[in-house]
């Protein structure tokens, strides 16, 4: 029970399900909805423009009727009267094209919003598969787009039908009326009739939104198996992380063992821990922690301060401190400036001496470097006592 479970599609599907889908051009879609815009902003169009349309098209009309006995022999001039006509004519008729190419173009974006997928423009050989097409015929998805077919039919004949009944005797009465008054009526008709299937195309299209967002949503939908699948994806193998952050803590390692060499003086407990210092005056507020480890790490540390000649001070519990409260590339602690001064005078005295080649006192290595209480973690305080 629980492996079936498991392949079962009941689990939404991820952002990344989603963004994959969308990538492939797959994204939510309702002709219903650009049916119902296209002929809404051309009926739109149509009432805000009428006036404008009307007398455009009449003039264009009277232009193209009028015309000399020499023109109407002449082929070369009736091709240009028919170019300038048909120009006219696109001119006067583009706001309403544009304004419908614009509804067009919103309905998508209004669904999935903005999307430019080249793979949707790749083509899918499969879909040329004439068993893969029979089979698409006779799926529940062509049955249902059957089923939305008649209903949208039958709604939209419903509305027709409402609309000659409710006009029929207005209708019968055109064929007795003079063609001055018969044409008006017969407009706000057709403008009555129109508005009326805009309205059905309206509740089609408030039907099938839903209905395609909820087919869209559901068609992508993952088991679990293929949840814990991306799961895994997404946080990598265990062990190549292991490995790899193995690897980072390695040249880590290396990076801070280049430091050594350059520090001004390794402080050590003296076995365990190892923290190699620098002070440069004019760029450093405060001595940096180039280097710490402890055991083999603070061995190496030690090893390359004696073969680079770089001063090492056993100061357990300054060496302690610092390694406890200051990370590599770190500044010292200001509890931590006084005992560190002392060191830092000490190997200044030193580089002296060394300087002057021996003619002078040997300088002495502090003993009993102090450090603020509570920073020393080997030492239990009677708080934590």
């Amino acid at each position: 029970m629980a492996e079936e479970s498991d392949l079962e599609r009941t689990e939404p599907a991820s952002a990344r399900r989603l963004e994959k889908a969308r990538a492939e051009g797959q994204v939510p879609q309702s002709r219903e909805l650009m049916a119902f815009l296209v002929m809404a902003s051309a009926v739109g169009g149509f009432w805000v423009l009428g006036d404008w349309l009307t007398h455009h098209a009449s003039s264009l009309v009277r232009h193209g009727l009028s015309f000399n006995r020499d023109a109407a022999f002449n082929p070369e001039a009736m091709t240009t009267v028919f170019a300038e006509l048909s120009w006219e004519a696109l001119i006067f008729t583009a706001p309403l094209f544009l304004l419908t190419i614009v509804a067009a173009v919103a309905t998508p974006v209004a669904l999935g919003g903005w999307l430019f997928s080249p793979q949707a423009l790749s083509p899918k050989f499969g879909r040329m598969d004439p068993l893969k097409g029979i089979k698409r015929m006779f799926s529940w998805h062509s049955l249902g787009e059957l089923v939305k077919a008649i209903l949208k039919a039958m709604l939209i004949g419903g509305v027709i039908y409402w609309v000659v009944r409710k006009q029929q005797d207005q209708l019968f009465a055109l064929a007795v009326q003079p063609l001055d008054t018969a044409l008006p009526a017969f407009g706000h008709m057709l403008i009555f009739a129109v508005i009326a299937l805009v309205a059905g195309l309206a509740v089609i299209a408030a039907i099938d939104v839903p209905f395609q967002l909820w087919r869209y949503y559901a068609g992508l939908r993952m088991t679990r198996e293929e949840l814990r699948q991306e799961m895994k994806e997404l946080e990598g193998d265990p062990q190549l992380k292991a490995r790899i952050r193995s690897q980072q803590r390695e040249m880590a390692r290396k990076r801070m063992m280049a430091e050594v060499p350059k520090a001004d003086v390794v402080v050590t407990n003296p076995t365990h821990f190892a923290v190699a210092l620098k002070y440069d005056r004019e760029r450093m507020g405060a001595p940096q922690v180039v280097a710490k480890g402890m055991n083999l790490v603070a061995d190496k540390i030690r090893d390359l301060a004696a073969e680079h000649r770089v001063p090492v001070l056993e100061a357990p519990p300054l060496a302690r401190a610092l390694y406890r409260h200051a990370d590599v590339g770190d500044q010292i602690p200001a509890a931590l400036y006084t005992a560190v001064a002392e060191v830092l005078a000490y190997v200044y005295q030193l580089g002296q001496y060394m300087a002057a080649g021996g003619g002078m006192a040997v300088p002495q290595p502090p003993v009993a470097i102090a450090v603020p209480e509570g920073m020393d973690p080997g030492v239990v305080t009677e708080a934590e006592a």
